[in-house]
């Protein structure tokens, strides 16, 4: 159902990483809803291309999907420029996508595990912006939003890989804005800081707590 503000962004072209699910895919929906084109892109290209047909059956026309590991810097290249293709630009870049390996303490951590949250977490941020840039430069004023997490901003026990590429973000994200700024290039860079949100990165918080989430959420509350 459309909003009373319907229409924010009629016109605009959207990207959204990690969208075939959870928060990524809520945000496809809305900017849809408020008249973007979007295109929705996933390591799971099955439940990308499943979002985007329930998206066009709401809103024809307005969707596109795209298979995209985001750790891929050649991938990036190709489902940028196929996107922009097909929305006619890119105006908007919501770099969505994040894994994280929760109550990894530091004894248990592994090289592995950090190394696929930095891959997924923080070098998809830079090839996101690195490659769209020049497209939301000509699609001016563009947005970049990259989804970071309050556990960039706070740290908690087992989350230490997760809350350094989150903090990560957040600072990658003023290196952007300022360059953006100082550039001229009227693309503005935000990120975003979401707490807790029902998505499958919570479970094992939820299994700790015997499958109970308000006792879940309180334990998180208090760090």
């Amino acid at each position: 159902m459309m909003t009373d503000r319907a229409g924010r962004v009629a016109g605009k072209q959207a990207l959204i990483t990690g969208a075939a699910g959870g928060l990524g895919e809520a945000m496809a929906w809305m900017l849809a809803r408020e008249g973007a084109k979007v295109a929705v892109t996933d390591i799971d290209g099955d439940r990308a291309a499943a979002l985007a047909d329930a998206i066009n059956t709401d809103i024809p026309g307005s969707a596109f999907a795209f298979r995209h590991d985001v750790a891929k810097e050649d991938q990036w290249v190709a489902v940028i420029d196929a996107a922009a293709k097909a929305m006619g630009g890119l105006s908007i870049l919501v770099n969505n996508a994040g894994v994280g390996d929760i109550l990894a303490f530091v004894e248990q951590d592994t090289v592995a595990s950090w190394q696929r949250q930095f891959e997924i977490n923080l070098l998809s941020i830079m090839l996101g912006c690195k490659h769209a840039m020049p497209h939301l430069r000509a699609s001016a004023p563009s947005s970049i939003i990259n989804i970071s997490s309050i556990a960039g901003l706070a740290a908690a026990p087992g989350m230490g890989a997760y809350n350094a590429t989150k903090a990560g973000v957040w600072m990658y994200t003023k290196t952007v804005a300022l360059e953006a700024a100082k550039m001229d290039w009227n693309v503005r860079c935000n990120s975003v800081h979401p707490v807790f949100i029902k998505t499958p990165i919570l479970d094992p918080f939820i299994a700790m707590a015997g499958g109970d989430e308000a006792k879940a959420h309180e334990r998180l509350s208090r760090g």
